[in-house]
């Protein structure tokens, strides 16, 4: 634990700030914007989307300029497009928010990987603990993060544009903390030397089920949290309510990394991936029993500490499944498959609170739920016959 593991955490809190600050209102602009209902959260698919399409450059850019470099070229994009998505606001134009939101993406999919730039900064006797040191940070987006949202929704004539406004700015101030980071150099570029094809990598059975439930964690968790903000304003919930539920949310998403790498180290990778899944599923439970503020608020805190979890969880899990000349590319496929999933999630999202409901979006995620217990028990048994052998 040192000096840059706090710094990035300080960073990765900035980037969920920007997450949840874009969870909070994207939709709900969208929504006052889009030209059809159901396209209420195309600005929230906008930014996962973006995230996808940027993996394989994020990957190309750390390979080539080191994460300190790369990383600043991230909130560089980010201070730029917060800007557009604020000028497409004043102007009420909704698909010029759609591409702003794309081009965010590059942020998202870049400060995505904070989480494996923390294991290099740390021993590796501390990978699991330093992960979930730096995911911990998020705790400042859990609070900044809504309270941003609601203290500058008025700011400005276009509601919501005060928000963008201040999403530059905190770009700016994640810029200057990175400044302070001294991350490890790049390997030395070796003829022959570049490890495994991306295939081989993928075909490992700790690979697949890393890259399977990242994704599948995520896209439930996204799916649940993207809807909320359109779910509660149905229900006539001021969006006071809003901002408290997700704050509750991203506290239940960060404050077990202050002991999740601890629990990991104790009981193992796929029990505490277990429970991560048994409580999204206790989440949607809550969720099905009634649509009053204290059931939003419960169900979105469980959602929030099983997503940890699941997400601490897997990308220990990824990290005995490549070499360090290997983590570029092993690293851009996990990422590329959490932002494949958000994008599906956060359109399906918006269509299906707006035209089937909550509850049938509740019951629509049991399904991944189930496929994320089902890829834990597979790796569990490939494991004890490999012991067996």
């Amino acid at each position: 634990m040192n000096r840059h593991l706090w710094l990035l955490a300080i960073c990765q809190g900035l980037f969920l700030t920007n997450n949840v600050t874009f969870i909070a209102i994207n939709g709900l602009v969208g929504l006052s914007l889009a030209p059809l209902g159901w396209m209420a959260t195309l600005p929230v698919m906008g930014y996962v989307v973006g995230g996808a399409l940027s993996t394989g450059l994020v990957a190309k850019t750390q390979h080539r300029f080191g994460r300190k470099m790369s990383f600043q070229l991230g909130l560089a994009v980010a201070l730029a497009s917060s800007l557009l998505c604020a000028y497409a606001a004043v102007n009420k134009d909704f698909w010029l928010l759609c591409v702003a939101t794309v081009i965010a993406g590059y942020y998202n999919a870049n400060a995505g990987l904070y989480r494996f730039a923390a294991a290099e900064l740390a021993e590796p006797a501390w990978r699991e603990k330093a992960v979930s040191l730096v995911m911990a940070g998020g705790l400042i987006g859990a609070v900044l993060g809504p309270n941003l949202a609601q203290q500058t929704r008025t700011m400005m004539n276009a509601p919501f544009a005060g928000a963008y406004i201040a999403l530059a700015a905190v770009a700016l101030l994640s810029m200057v903390i990175l400044s302070f980071i001294d991350f490890p150099p790049p390997l030395p570029k070796k003829s022959g030397s570049g490890g495994r094809p991306l295939s081989e990598i993928m075909r490992q059975p700790a690979f697949i089920v890393a890259a399977a439930t990242g994704a599948l964690g995520y896209g439930v968790m996204n799916l649940l949290m993207a809807a909320t903000p359109l779910a509660m304003q149905q229900c006539s919930l001021p969006f006071s309510d809003v901002a408290l539920v997700l704050e509750w949310h991203v506290i239940g998403m960060f404050a077990p990394g202050f002991f999740t790498g601890h629990l990991i180290k104790r009981f193992g990778t796929l029990p505490i991936m277990g429970v991560g899944v048994a409580l999204n599923a206790l989440c949607i439970v809550v969720a099905l029993s009634g649509v009053e503020l204290q059931q939003f608020l419960i169900a979105l805190f469980l959602l929030g500490v099983g997503w940890n979890f699941l997400f601490t969880g897997s990308t220990t899990l990824s990290l005995q499944t490549y070499s360090p000349e290997e983590k570029d590319r092993a690293q851009g496929a996990l990422n590329f498959f959490v932002f494949a999933t958000l994008a599906l999630s956060s359109f399906a999202s918006g269509v299906l609170v707006t035209t089937r409901g909550w509850a049938l979006l509740n019951y629509g995620s049991l399904v991944p739920v189930a496929l994320t217990a089902a890829s834990l028990v597979w790796l569990w048994t490939q494991q004890r016959r490999a012991l067996a052998a």
